[in-house]
């Protein structure tokens, strides 16, 4: 008896099906943008180096039969042409891509693109329709805009690390790689906006997104605070937020965190840990004067706290309707029933699912299951898309002998579905 039940249905095409994306970008930012836009089903055809490809590649360790953990959670759904840009016949390939491009997305410093005719002026005068993204670490203007820009630059410059930290300890970094991952969905979110206008009338644009403007968006709000007035914050250990009570505390057990959002809230709070007479005190009947009284509030609220385990006032919490949550490590993460159910880590075939990359903070409803196809290796796609630009196999062979294009010399990795 056959155990064939009939053709696997294919998954619906994403909503970019049908958009091209040239990534020439590096590290991490960009392969992140472009990732989005893949997952949405985009075409992105990544632009590496031979031999070496992208630098996120060699990030590491931890490694997984030589790949990059880093590498593998920016690059799924990619194709990789590996194309020696230096040399004129690289720059007729890089050329050719971009006249079929819809989007392109570079880092590069602006002198190289400029020597490479592959600044934004000239590539829309050539490709009216092309959306262009550059991404920085500073910007297209300024006079920081030749300076080169890493995540850990970004959020000192920006004042993020000024307010992070143990309370009275030295600034720190969020350890993630944090202004890249945000600039990622800002270019994203322009590049999307802007395909929307060229579908409507052919016309491109140039889009600016840097590491230092994404991180000064995410301190909008202690901007906004100090410009109005509010003492310049420090490393707090997350106790200075503008609402009171919103920060961690010690259980019996474990650390938590606890956000009360509004006035019902509060009320609802202080009766849960038996501190009625908080809830009585006219003085902190409103969120400004909690905040007066912040010092006494945390001092009594976390001698409560202690008293019990953790389980126990999140049990208590929830069933009030008042946000909290356990600090949970990575390990509790990985296992968190909300992070399970949601599938939110994706294994990458092939890896035996000692590798993993995160879904897309998105959700469509038309598409059930997330694109996820394993990253490519190093110049694999080198040859299939050359012939697409109509390369005969006696030119690509004359390329790579010259070392100008770079193919995959490594067995294609076997997937869960063929091994």
């Amino acid at each position: 008896m056959s155990n064939i039940i009939g053709p696997v249905k294919a998954d619906p095409p994403g909503p970019l099906s049908g958009v091209r994306v040239i990534d020439m970008t590096t590290s991490y930012a960009g392969p992140t943008a472009s990732m989005y836009l893949a997952d949405l089903g985009a075409t992105v055809i990544k632009i590496e180096r031979p031999r070496y490809g992208d630098d996120a590649r060699h990030w590491g360790p931890p490694f997984v039969d030589g790949a990059s953990a880093w590498f593998a959670s920016a690059n799924r759904n990619k194709r990789s042409v590996a194309v020696n840009l230096r040399a004129p016949q690289g720059q007729r390939i890089l050329h050719a891509l971009l006249d079929t491009a819809d989007v392109f997305l570079q880092n590069m410093n602006p002198a190289k693109l400029e020597r490479m005719g592959i600044d934004g002026p000239t590539l829309l005068a050539r490709n009216p329709r092309l959306v262009y993204c550059a991404m920085s670490g500073f910007g297209l203007d300024g006079p920081g805009s030749d300076l080169p820009g890493y995540d850990l630059i970004a959020q000192a410059r920006s004042g993020l690390m000024s307010v992070t930290g143990a309370k009275g300890g030295t600034p720190q970094r969020v350890s993630t790689a944090l202004s890249d991952i945000v600039t990622g969905m800002c270019a994203a979110l322009a590049i999307n906006a802007v395909l929307v206008r060229q579908q409507r009338d052919g016309r491109g644009e140039i889009i600016d997104v840097s590491l230092l403007d994404s991180d000064l968006a995410l301190m909008a709000p202690r901007v906004a605070a100090f410009h109005a007035g509010e003492p310049e914050p420090a490393p707090s250990g997350g106790t200075d937020s503008v609402l009171s009570v919103y920060q961690p505390f010690e259980t019996a057990d474990q650390t938590i965190v606890v956000a009360v959002g509004n006035d019902a809230m509060w009320q609802r709070f202080c009766q849960v840990v038996g501190l009625a007479e908080l809830a009585a005190d006219p003085e902190l009947a409103d969120n400004a004067g909690r905040r007066r009284h912040r010092e006494r509030i945390t001092e009594l609220v976390a001698d409560r706290l202690a008293r019990r385990p953790g389980t126990e006032w999140l049990a208590l919490l929830a069933e009030a309707d008042v946000p909290a949550s356990f600090v949970q490590s990575l390990s509790d993460v990985v296992r968190d029933p909300q992070v399970v159910a949601r599938e939110s880590l994706l294994p990458v075939p092939g890896s035996g699912e000692r590798l993993v990359s995160v879904r897309s903070p998105f959700r469509l409803r038309s598409q059930p299951r997330p694109r996820n196809e394993r990253f490519p290796e190093l110049g694999a796609d080198s040859h299939a898309v050359l012939t697409e630009l109509g390369y005969s196999a006696s030119e690509i062979d004359e390329l790579v002998g010259l070392g100008v294009v770079g193919v995959c010399t490594e067995p294609e990795p076997k997937t869960e579905a063929t091994a």
